[in-house]
C-alpha cells in the first residue's frame, strides 16, 4: 500500500512537471533561487564491533527527497531526508539479533563551486542531522530493548551535472556523526552506540 509520503512525492513530481509550473522558466540556471531533488540513497552504518560490543548493522535503501533556497548562485540552504525508512538488520558477534528502522533528516549550508550554468557543478555542505529510530526489534519475547534518537553533524559532497536550465542529475555522498544510546526496559544498557553512517545518493532535480 503507498503510504502518505509516496503519494506525497508523486504529487509534488507532478507539480513539477505541468507546464504551468514552468512557464516562467529562464534559459539559464543563473538566478533561481529555488531547487528539489528526488532520488535513492544508501545507508551503511559504519563496522565498530569492538567499540559496539559485537553489534552490527547492515546497509540498507530508501527514497529521499531535498529542498534548496539558494541565496546566491554559489550558496545555498538545504532540507533534505529519507521519505520512508532504511530497514536495518542488527547482528551481534554474526549472528542476526534483529531489525530496526531508521529516517533522518538534515539541515545544511552549501557552496556550489563554478558558474550556474556549468555542465558539471561539485558542492559541499556541512549541517545537523536529526534521526528518528523506530521498529526496534531487538529481543524478541524479552524486555523491550531501543536505541535513543542519534544526532549530530552532518557534512556533504556531491555534483550536479546540468541537463538544461531546468533539470540536473546529482550524486552525492554524506557522513553522519550519530551515537546512540541502548536502552532496555527503559534502563540505559550501553553507552554512545557508535552508527556514524555513510550514505551514497543519485536523483534528479529541478530548479526554479
Amino acid at each position: 500500500m503507498l503510504s502518505f509520503r509516496h503519494l506525497t512525492l508523486a504529487a509534488a513530481v507532478s507539480l513539477a512537471l505541468s507546464p504551468a509550473a514552468f512557464a516562467q522558466q529562464s534559459d539559464t540556471a543563473s538566478g533561481k533561487r529555488f531547487s528539489v531533488v528526488g532520488g535513492v540513497t544508501l545507508l551503511d552504518p559504519k563496522d565498530d564491533t569492538d567499540r559496539n560490543n559485537g553489534l552490527e548493522f547492515d546497509g540498507g535503501p530508501a527514497p529521499t527527497a531535498s529542498v534548496s533556497y539558494h541565496f546566491t548562485d554559489n550558496i545555498s540552504a538545504e532540507l533534505w531526508g529519507a521519505l520512508d525508512t532504511f530497514d536495518h538488520r542488527v547482528k551481534q558477534d554474526g549472528a542476526k539479533i534483529g531489525t530496526i528502522e531508521h529516517q533522518p533528516i538534515a539541515l545544511s549550508g552549501q557552496y556550489h563551486f563554478g558558474q550556474a550554468d556549468n555542465t558539471f557543478r561539485p558542492f559541499v555542505g556541512l549541517g545537523y542531522h536529526h534521526s528518528n529510530i523506530s521498529g526496534e526489534d531487538l529481543n524478541p519475547g524479552g524486555e523491550h530493548v531501543g536505541l535513543t534518537t542519534p544526532k549530530g553533524a552532518i557534512g556533504t559532497v556531491g555534483v550536479d551535472m546540468n541537463i538544461n536550465s531546468t533539470w540536473f542529475a546529482r550524486a552525492d555522498a554524506r557522513y553522519l556523526r550519530s551515537r546512540a544510546d541502548v536502552r532496555q526496559a527503559g534502563e540505559t544498557v550501553q553507552s554512545d552506540l557508535k552508527l556514524d553512517p555513510w550514505t551514497v545518493g543519485v536523483g534528479i532535480g529541478a530548479r526554479f
